[in-house]
């Protein structure tokens, strides 16, 4: 039996040892102090306790256990270390299977100076943009910034996750965008490296999956749209995105880039869509958090995919592609305080059973205040988008987390509203349709009264010490209708 120790916490842990216990995997889990009683930890076969609240982020530490571990393999999930080519290239030269692209791969598409270079080598097209050294003058800077036309954005060329962003208008601006970038870049990435490019307004976001085999076999999964976002962070995701003809293209394109690297395992290239034109943004060298919707229209579990490529397998020759998918990203937010993220206890956690809920929180989970603020995520399927939506209006309408604050309201007007219905998406969807937007008071007195329905009916099963059978006869458990 294979031993797979999973470099990660919360959801994606959760997720990653689901599979792999389908196909009779060891699992091993690591955790923080904090995470000691994190879901991930209950379901692995084994866990170790790496005690620092930052430990998925230690990479000696890691390897460390994994060999005391006897781990055949790592995997790393999404966010921490899993597009770090340091830890890739550690888990090979221990002999450990990287359930992941190559850490040459991980390191050249990690350099988005240089991936934008492989895009163009591959004949897809990239928005104009100039790396910008730290020894180049802000003069240089301002005539490169004006050649390229304001809007332009500065990004960490070493980044990811929306950080070291930030969007320039005009020149008055650049000096003081320029040193917040860093500073950030700094922070997150420990490199300061920044470059700038064309900043489209009002464009989509759409991205392609594409998985590739040591055979040398590339192929893509569809494409993704992931346009509503919030301070640059994705909020909903779609499956399928775009006309045949365009997603063809699309798609294409990010297979030549693929194979430009020799890519193999699970990627993500991304791309600014405008005008109906596509501009490569970025490879994401990783499973990303929104890959349910495409798991929802292929039917296939692309964890599986990932380990079975890991151990020599080949990509699938054949894949059909069935119906729309939607995923909505619920995060422990306080919409009244500008988003700040919140911590705390789950007193409540409901929600329909016929919908597709990828978490690693239940009743009496203790969300810590150091992590990530996504806590669930909600996939639904219609045969088409529009049965999707009325799917994730049900699904948010029936969700139900308590006293955490969380986005969900935002979510479910989103859905609800008019613009997305019709498809008038964009990565400024939010600042153009809900710029002012406000917690109505019915969801929040909703939510108040179903928790407290729930309670009660809580205190009636255990009084009544009524059985599970008759609660189903007498269908009590789907009181949510």
């Amino acid at each position: 039996m294979r031993r797979v120790l999973i470099a990660n916490r919360g959801e994606i842990a959760v997720r990653i040892i689901n599979t792999l216990k389908k196909l009779g995997v060891y699992t091993i889990a690591i955790h923080s102090e904090v995470d000691k009683h994190s879901k991930h930890v209950r379901l692995a076969n084994e866990s170790y306790n790496l005690v620092d609240t930052y430990c998925y982020l230690d990479i000696e530490k890691i390897i460390e256990t994994a060999k005391k571990a006897k781990a055949d393999a790592i995997h790393p999930g999404y966010g921490f270390l899993s597009e770090n080519y340091l830890f890739a290239k550690a888990c090979e030269e221990n002999n450990i299977t990287f359930i992941g692209p190559n850490y040459k791969v991980i390191e050249q598409l990690g350099d988005k100076v240089l991936a934008r270079k492989i895009a163009e080598e591959s004949n897809v097209p990239i928005p104009p943009g100039k790396n910008i050294s730290n020894a180049e003058s802000f003069e240089n800077i301002v005539k490169e910034a004006k050649e390229i036309g304001f809007p332009i954005m500065i990004k960490a060329a070493k980044g990811g996750g929306g950080k070291g962003i930030r969007t320039v208008y005009s020149e008055s601006q650049l000096f003081e965008a320029i040193q917040a970038a860093k500073r950030e870049a700094l922070t997150a990435f420990k490199d300061d490296s920044i470059y700038i490019e064309k900043f489209f307004e009002s464009p989509r976001h759409i991205e392609v999956q594409i998985f590739g085999d040591n055979h040398g076999n590339v192929i893509h999964l569809n494409v993704r749209e992931c346009s509503i976002q919030r301070k640059h962070q994705k909020l909903i995701e779609e499956a399928p995105a775009l006309d045949e003809e365009l997603r063809e293209q699309i798609c294409q394109a990010a297979i030549r880039i693929a194979k430009k690297v020799g890519y193999y395992n699970a990627g993500t290239v991304e791309f600014i869509f405008k005008d109906n034109k596509f501009y490569f943004l970025e490879v994401n060298t990783r499973l990303q958090v929104e890959h349910p919707v495409t798991e929802m229209i292929t039917g296939l579990d692309l964890v599986e995919l990932q380990y079975n490529i890991a151990f020599g397998g080949y990509v699938p020759k054949q894949v059909n592609f069935n119906g729309h998918a939607i995923e909505c990203r619920i995060t422990a937010e306080d919409p009244e305080n500008n988003f700040i993220p919140v911590s705390g206890k789950i007193s409540v956690f409901e929600y329909p059973q016929n919908v597709r809920i990828d978490t690693f929180i239940e009743e009496g989970t203790e969300i810590p205040p150091y992590y990530d603020s996504l806590i669930c995520k909600v996939i639904v399927k219609g045969n088409n988008r529009n049965e999707a939506i009325e799917n994730m209006t049900y699904a948010l309408k029936n969700l139900i987390i308590l006293p955490l604050k969380t986005n969900k309201s935002l979510l479910l007007d989103i859905i609800k509203s008019e613009a997305f219905k019709k498809g008038d998406v964009s990565t400024d969807f939010i600042p153009r349709y809900f710029s002012n937007w406000k917690e109505s008071f019915d969801n929040v007195l909703n939510e108040e009264l179903i928790s407290g329905f729930l309670s009660k009916y809580r205190e009636l099963m255990i009084n009544k010490n009524i059985s599970n059978s008759y609660k189903k006869e007498h269908n009590l458990e789907m009181w949510m209708v």
